[in-house]
C-alpha cells in the first residue's frame, strides 16, 4: 500500500509518497500559499493529481489547533486562512481519498512513539524547539490532545524570567524557542538579529566562543527548569528534544549538564532526573507522524 504525506509549513509544502513501513518511496516540496485557502487547495490537489492512480489515502501535518477526530482546524497557525475550517471535508471535495490531519508538533511526537526514540515508552514528551515551543504528550503509547486540543503546545507556558526582550518574553515559546539564542547572541555581537539564526549561533558555540557559549549555558538551563516542571507534572520515561537546533550535539551536553546542575542544588536523593534524549527523525518526523495517525485511523493498526 502507499499513501500520499504532507507535512504544511510556514515556507513549504514537503510531501512524500510512503508504504506502510514509513519507507520513502519518493519525496518533493511545493512553495506555501500565503494569500489564501482557495490558493491552498489547489496546490494539495495539484499534489495529489501526481499520485491518485497510486495511492490508498492521504494524510496531512499542519500548524494549528486541530480537532484530527473530525478534521476540523480551530486555528490554522500562522496560515490564518485555514482557521475554523472543516479542511478534512473540503479536501475531499478535491481529492476523494480518506484523508487524515494531525497537527505537526504531534505528529513529531506519534513518529517517535512509533519508530523513533520513544518506541520503548507508555508515557514520553517531545518537546520541539523550533520558531516556537511545539511537541505532544504520549500517555499509554497514545497522543493525548487534552480537551480543547492543547495538550502538548508548550509554547504558551508562562514563566518570569525574561532575559531579554521580546514580544514573546514570558511565554516559553519566547524562552526555549530559537529565537531565545538569538536574540542574545545578536545582541552580545552587535548584529542586526536577521543575521543570526541557529546555524550561526552554533557556528560560534562549536569554535568555543565564550560568550556565546555562556549564552546557551543560560538558555539550557532556562529549558532545563521546564524540562523539571514536565518531569514532575506528567512523570514521563523519557523526554525527547526535536527541532533543528537538537541536531547540535553541544546543546544536548548543555542540557545534561544543567539538569544535574539543578539536581545537584536541590534535594538530590529525592529528586527524579528528567532522562533526555534526542528525536530520530528531525526533518521527516512529521511526515511519519502524519503516516501514522492516519493508518491508527484508518487501518487500525
Amino acid at each position: 500500500m502507499e499513501f500520499l504525506v504532507l507535512d504544511v509549513g510556514g515556507s513549504s509544502i514537503k510531501y512524500a509518497v510512503m508504504n506502510e513501513s514509513a519507507e520513502f518511496i519518493e519525496k518533493g516540496s511545493a512553495p506555501t500559499p500565503m494569500d489564501n485557502i482557495e490558493h491552498f487547495i489547489e496546490v494539495v490537489a495539484t499534489i495529489f493529481d501526481k499520485y491518485k492512480d497510486r495511492i490508498k489515502g492521504m494524510t496531512m501535518s499542519m500548524p494549528g489547533r486541530i480537532d484530527s477526530d473530525r478534521g476540523y482546524l480551530y486555528t490554522g497557525g500562522n496560515l490564518e486562512y485555514n482557521t475554523d475550517k472543516e479542511i478534512v471535508s473540503i479536501l475531499q471535495k478535491r481529492c476523494p481519498v480518506p484523508i487524515a490531519v494531525e497537527n505537526d508538533g504531534k505528529c513529531a511526537a506519534l513518529s517517535e512513539v512509533w519508530l523513533g526514540s520513544l518506541k520503548d515508552c507508555d508515557d514520553g514528551i517531545v518537546v520541539i524547539l523550533g520558531t516556537g515551543v511545539g511537541g505532544g504528550i504520549i500517555k499509554d503509547k497514545k497522543l493525548h490532545k487534552g480537551k480543547n486540543f492543547i495538550a502538548g503546545e508548550f509554547s504558551f507556558i508562562f514563566t518570569n524570567n525574561a532575559a531579554f526582550e521580546s514580544k514573546f518574553s514570558n511565554i516559553w515559546a519566547g524562552q526555549a524557542g530559537v529565537s531565545g539564542l538569538c536574540i542574545p547572541v545578536a545582541e552580545a555581537k552587535n548584529l542586526p538579529i536577521e543575521e543570526v539564526d541557529g546555524v550561526k549561533v552554533f557556528e560560534y558555540a562549536n569554535s568555543g566562543d565564550e560568550e556565546v557559549l555562556n549564552i546557551l549555558d543560560d538558555y539550557c538551563q532556562r529549558l532545563v527548569l521546564q524540562l523539571y516542571n514536565l518531569q514532575y507534572i506528567y512523570a514521563p520515561e523519557k523526554i525527547a528534544i526535536g527541532g533543528g537546533i537538537s541536531k547540535q550535539e553541544l546543546l544536548i551536553e548543555y542540557v545534561r549538564k544543567n539538569i544535574e546542575k539543578h539536581y545537584n542544588n536541590l534535594v538530590p536523593n529525592i529528586m527524579v532526573k528528567p532522562e533526555v534524549v534526542t528525536c530520530e527523525f528531525y526533518n521527516d518526523s512529521n511526515l511519519i507522524g502524519a503516516l501514522y495517525n492516519y493508518l491508527t485511523k484508518y487501518e487500525s493498526i
